[in-house]
């Protein structure tokens, strides 16, 4: 079945790709002035952005919307184009990107558990940490190519964020209500945790950019009591707006 609201995400997704080749890449060629421990952060974030996306696209085109399907693949372009980014960043700082990392293996293992639902479920965590850490990474990195890069990547998930809380909410309303709210909780848990993970993991490239893990898990688990009600919320109600309704919701 066809919902027309994800054509709406498909335009957005087209105008953005359309964009980003008129704008053009940073200039790669200035360099990178990289503190070690945000090397290695980095290096971790660029492996969790890598990937074919091959499991989300699959459940998508299953669920029977080619809509929504093609703005999955579209997403999934943009999620390939910050890993492209990431590593190219990498490399203006003289340094390489790693094959793999442990924390990613396990999100990955996490999503793949069930269906679309557990899927977009476990990608929000690593979605509304990644909003908070490239916030820190913009705001604080004194490389100005280090900050743009993040920039960049920051605006595209502040546009993830609402795509997918839109699609969760179509996912659970059919639940009752006691059962979305025992959903949302159980993600609300499952992102603190994973907030204090990345905050003791990435804790010296975060103090390097100025923000202490006590402040970025505490901002992390503050943005998840909006995101969990804008999914949990039932049939003909829109917290989280389409991309061209108002502004996205962000960390």
């Amino acid at each position: 079945m066809i919902n027309r609201e994800y054509e709406a995400w498909v335009r957005d997704f087209e105008a953005e790709r359309e964009r980003r080749a008129t704008v053009g890449d940073p200039a790669w060629t200035r360099g990178a002035a990289l503190d070690p421990a945000l090397v290695r952060s980095l290096q971790r974030f660029q492996v969790g952005e890598d990937g074919d996306g091959s499991a989300l696209i699959g459940k998508a085109e299953r669920a029977g919307d080619p809509v929504y399907a093609a703005a999955v693949r579209l997403f999934v372009a943009e999620e390939q184009n910050h890993a492209r980014m990431l590593a190219l960043l990498l490399t203006a700082g003289g340094a390489g990107t790693l094959s793999g990392h442990w924390s990613d293996a396990v999100f990955v293992r996490l999503r793949r558990l069930l269906g679309l639902r557990v899927e977009l479920l476990v990608l929000m965590v690593a979605e509304v940490v990644a909003l908070r850490y490239y916030r820190a990474v913009r705001d604080g990195a004194p490389d100005p190519l280090t900050a743009e890069v993040a920039g960049r990547i920051l605006a595209d998930e502040e546009r993830h964020v609402p795509f997918h809380c839109r699609r969760l909410r179509e996912g659970l309303s059919p639940l009752p209500a006691p059962v979305r709210r025992c959903a949302t909780a159980a993600w609300r848990a499952l992102l603190a945790g994973a907030a204090v993970v990345v905050a003791a993991d990435h804790g010296p490239a975060l103090r390097h950019l100025g923000v202490g893990r006590r402040e970025f898990t505490a901002d992390v688990i503050r943005s998840s009591g909006p995101l969990a009600g804008a999914m949990r919320t039932g049939p003909g109600r829109s917290p989280a707006p389409a991309p061209d309704e108002s502004s996205p919701v962000g960390a």
